[in-house]
C-alpha cells in the first residue's frame, strides 16, 4: 500500500453493490465444480483433478483439533463469482469503475507505480487487473494470474500445480481448494535473474457468504531471487460468514532466494483456512513474513521442506486477536537433509478476550545431521480476559550435531511501563501504542517502509476496536 494512503476503517469496510455475470449456487457439489471448470474453459486434466479433490473433500471429516469451526456453514457459501466480463485488464482504466475505485482506496495503483515490479488484483473469483513492468518481462520473468497461466503455460502448470508441494489430498481444506480454486498468481523467475523490487497481488472479497480460493504458484529457478507481497481484505457483514481457503506453493531451486510476505486483514466474519508451503533445494533460502490482523478464525501454518544440503528457512510472523477472534497460527519446518537451518520468530497480541495460539512443527529425519534451528514465541496479552497458547511439536530422529532451541514467553503490559512513559508526557493510549510498536518491531523492520507503516496502522486500528 502506498505511503500516501491514509489507513481508515472505511477502506476495508466499504462494500460495493454485488455484481456478477456468472456465479454458482451456494453449496459444493459436482455440478458446481464442473461449472467452474467450464466457465474457465479448462483442459480436461484440470477438471479431473478438481473432481478427484472434490471426492476426497466429501469423504474427509472436518478437523477435530484447533479452533471451533461450527459457525462455518459450507453449504451456504458461494464458491465462484465472476463480477464482470472485463477481467484480466492490463490498464487500470479498463477495470470497471467501482472495482477500480476499491483498489485505488487500498493504494494498489499508486504502490505499483512507485515501488513494484508488477501488480495483480483479484476481485471475487476473477482477476480484475494484472501487469508486469516491461523491464522484467524482457528478462524472462513471468507474472500472470493463475487462470491465464493455465492457458499460456499448461505444461509448466501441470508439472507444479498441487503435485509435489501441496498435493490435493493434503488435508480437508486443501482438497476443497483444489476442487474450487479460482484466480491467484503465477510467477516464474528464470535462472540467475534477481528481481530487485517486489511483485504484489491483492485479493478482495465483496459479496456476502462468499468464498475466495486463489492459488499462488511461484517457481524461483537456480540462482534467482524475488520478493512477493500479498494483501487481502473484505467488508464486514455482521449477519454472514465468509470463507478464505487459498493455497500457496513455492519452489525455491538451487542457490535461489524467495521472500513471501503476506498481510491478511480479513473481516471478523471470515474463516481464514489457508495453506502455504515451500520446497527448498540445495543452498536455497525461503523467507516467510506473515501478518494476521483480521478474521473470525485463522488456521495458518506455513511449511518449509528443506530438501537438500544448505537449504534455509527464515520466518517472522505476528498475529493479533481481539474480541471474537481466534488466531491459530504457526510454522512448520521439515529438515530432510544435513546442513540445513531454520529460524522462526512468532509474535502474538491478544486483547478483549481474543485467543492467539502458536502451533508449530519442527521435524528432523534420521540421517539429517548438522542441523540448526531456533524457535522463539512471544505473546503479549493486553488484559486478563485474553488467551495465549503454545503448541510446539518436535520430532527429532537424529542426535548427531543437532542444535535445537525453543523459547516461549507470555507477558502483559505492565503498569510500571505505562506509568514511566506517561511520566514522560505520553497519554496512556500513546504509551500503549509505543510498547506494542516495540513488540512488533522484529516483524515491521522486515517490511518495506510503506508496508511497515500500513501494518503498524492496521494493528492500531484493531486495538482501537475500529476494524469491527
Amino acid at each position: 500500500m502506498a505511503e500516501s494512503i491514509e489507513i481508515t476503517r472505511e477502506i476495508f469496510d466499504h462494500a460495493n453493490e454485488e455484481r456478477f455475470i456468472d456465479r454458482t449456487l451456494p453449496g459444493i457439489n459436482e455440478e458446481v465444480v464442473r461449472k467452474i471448470s467450464r466457465s474457465k474453459n479448462e483442459p480436461e486434466w484440470m477438471l479431473q483433478k478438481r473432481l478427484q479433490a472434490l471426492k476426497l473433500f466429501l469423504d474427509t471429516p472436518m478437523p477435530k483439533w484447533g479452533p471451533n469451526l461450527g459457525n462455518l456453514k459450507l453449504d451456504e457459501i458461494t464458491y465462484y463469482i465472476n463480477p464482470d466480463e472485463k477481467s484480466h485488464a492490463r490498464k487500470w482504466e479498463d477495470v470497471p469503475e467501482d472495482i477500480r475505485k476499491t483498489f485505488e482506496k487500498l493504494g494498489i495503483p499508486e504502490a505499483e507505480k512507485n515501488s513494484l515490479a508488477g501488480a495483480g488484483s483479484q476481485y471475487e473469483s476473477i482477476t480484475a487487473y494484472h501487469n508486469l513492468k516491461e523491464e522484467w518481462a524482457k528478462k524472462g520473468v513471468i507474472f500472470e494470474d493463475m487462470d491465464e497461466a493455465l492457458k499460456k503455460y499448461p505444461d509448466l502448470v501441470k508439472e507444479y500445480f498441487m503435485t509435489k508441494c501441496v498435493p490435493i489430498n493434503d488435508h480437508k481444506f486443501a482438497m476443497l481448494h483444489a476442487a474450487v480454486w479460482s484466480g491467484g498468481t503465477f510467477i516464474y523467475v528464470p535462472k540467475n535473474i534477481k528481481v530487485t523490487v517486489p511483485l504484489q497481488a491483492y485479493f478482495r472479497m465483496n459479496a456476502r457468504k462468499s468464498g475466495q480460493f486463489e492459488h499462488t504458484l511461484i517457481i524461483v529457478d537456480e540462482g534467482a531471487e524475488m520478493s512477493y507481497i500479498e494483501g487481502c481484505s473484505n467488508p464486514l457483514y455482521r449477519d454472514a460468514f465468509n470463507l478464505h481457503a487459498g493455497c500457496v506453493e513455492i519452489y525455491v531451486k538451487k542457490g535461489a532466494r524467495a521472500r513471501y510476505t503476506s498481510m491478511e486483514s480479513w473481516s471478523k466474519q471470515t474463516f481464514n483456512l489457508n495453506t502455504k508451503r515451500a520446497i527448498v533445494q540445495k543452498d536455497a533460502t525461503i523467507e516467510w513474513i506473515n501478518g494476521n490482523t483480521g478474521s473470525h478464525v485463522t488456521m495458518l501454518y506455513p511449511c518449509s521442506v528443506l530438501m537438500e544440503s544448505g537449504a534455509k528457512c527464515e520466518a517472522v510472523g505476528i498475529a493479533y486477536a481481539g474480541e471474537g477472534q481466534n488466531q491459530d497460527t504457526g510454522m512448520k519446518v521439515i529438515h530432510l537433509a544435513s546442513n540445513t537451518s531454520s529460524t522462526i520468530v512468532s509474535k502474538s497480541i491478544s486483547k478483549d478476550g481474543g485467543i492467539t495460539s502458536y502451533r508449530g512443527l519442527l521435524k528432523v529425519v534420521k540421517g539429517a545431521k548438522n542441523i540448526k534451528s531456533n524457535v522463539q514465541c512471544d505473546a503479549l496479552m493486553m488484559d486478563n480476559r485474553s488467551q495465549s497458547n503454545t503448541f510446539p511439536t518436535m520430532e527429532i530422529k537424529e542426535n548427531e550435531n543437532v542444535d535445537i532451541a525453543h523459547e516461549a514467553t507470555v507477558g502483559r503490559i505492565g503498569e510500571d511501563q505505562i506509568f514511566y512513559l506517561m511520566s514522560r508526557g505520553l497519554s496512556e493510549a500513546e504509551a500503549t501504542k509505543m510498547i506494542v510498536r516495540g513488540f512488533m518491531e522484529p516483524v515491521s523492520k522486515e517490511l518495506p517502509l510503506e508496508y511497515a507503516i500500513e501494518f503498524n496502522r492496521l494493528i492500531e486500528l484493531e486495538m482501537e476496536g475500529s476494524l469491527g
